[in-house]
C-alpha cells in the first residue's frame, strides 16, 4: 500500500491559536490556497481511494484533492477525527495546562489506539493500492508514530504536521513500512 498522508489547509483558529478538536474550524483565506495547492500537488498520483475526517476543514480540503481524482471514491470518517478535546475547545492553546487536563478530553493513548485500527483496517483493505488520508495535526502525528514504532511519550516531542503537509509511506506485503516523504511543503511555494 502507498499511503499519502497530509492534513487539512490553515484555519482561522489555527491562525489565533484557537483549539479545536472537533469542532468545526473554518478554512482561512490562506487555507483554502492551500488546499487549493494540494489538490494540484497530488493531480497526477493515481489515487484508488480517499479517506478523510468528516470535520469540515477537513472535508474541504479533500473536496479540493478530488477535483483531479473525479471517479476515485471518497470515504468521510468520524475515526480519523482530530482528538475530542471536550471543554478546552474554543479556548486558547497557550492558556491551557495540558498537564492537568479535564476528564471530558480523549485520552491520548486513545487517539493513538485509533489511529493505530484504523491504519490497520485499511492496509488490510487496500493492500498495492494507492490511498489518500487527509485528517488533522494530532491525529496524523499519532498515526505517524505508529508507522515509526515511537513510544507514546515521544509524540509530543515529533515535527507537528504542517498545514496540508504531505507524507508518502509505502508498506510492503507484511506491513513493514519505508517513509518517501514527511511533512513536505513545496507545493505552497508555487
Amino acid at each position: 500500500m502507498r499511503l499519502i498522508l497530509t492534513r487539512h489547509g490553515e484555519t482561522i483558529q489555527n491562525k489565533e491559536n484557537i483549539v479545536q478538536g472537533h469542532g468545526t474550524g473554518v478554512l482561512s483565506v490562506e487555507g483554502v490556497e492551500q488546499a487549493k495547492k494540494l489538490g494540484i500537488r497530488l493531480m497526477g498520483e493515481k489515487i484508488d481511494v480517499i479517506y478523510s475526517s468528516d470535520l469540515e476543514r477537513a472535508s474541504k480540503t479533500t473536496r479540493e484533492i478530488a477535483k483531479y481524482h473525479k471517479n476515485v471514491p471518497v470515504v468521510f470518517l468520524e475515526e480519523i477525527r482530530e482528538r475530542f478535546l471536550g471543554s478546552l475547545q474554543g479556548m486558547n492553546a497557550y492558556e491551557i495546562n495540558w498537564n492537568e487536563e479535564p476528564s471530558d478530553v480523549e485520552a491520548k493513548e486513545a487517539m493513538k489506539d485509533r489511529a493505530e485500527k484504523f491504519l490497520l483496517k485499511i492496509f488490510k483493505k487496500h493492500k498495492g493500492k494507492n490511498v489518500i488520508v487527509v485528517s488533522h495535526g494530532g491525529f496524523n502525528r499519532s498515526l505517524i508514530a505508529v508507522i515509526k514504532e515511537i513510544d507514546f511519550g515521544e509524540i509530543p516531542n515529533m515535527d507537528k504536521p504542517k498545514n496540508t503537509s504531505v507524507y508518502i509511506i509505502n508498506f510492503d506485503d507484511e506491513m513493514k513500512a519505508e517513509i518517501e516523504l514527511e511533512n513536505c511543503i513545496e507545493h505552497l511555494n508555487i
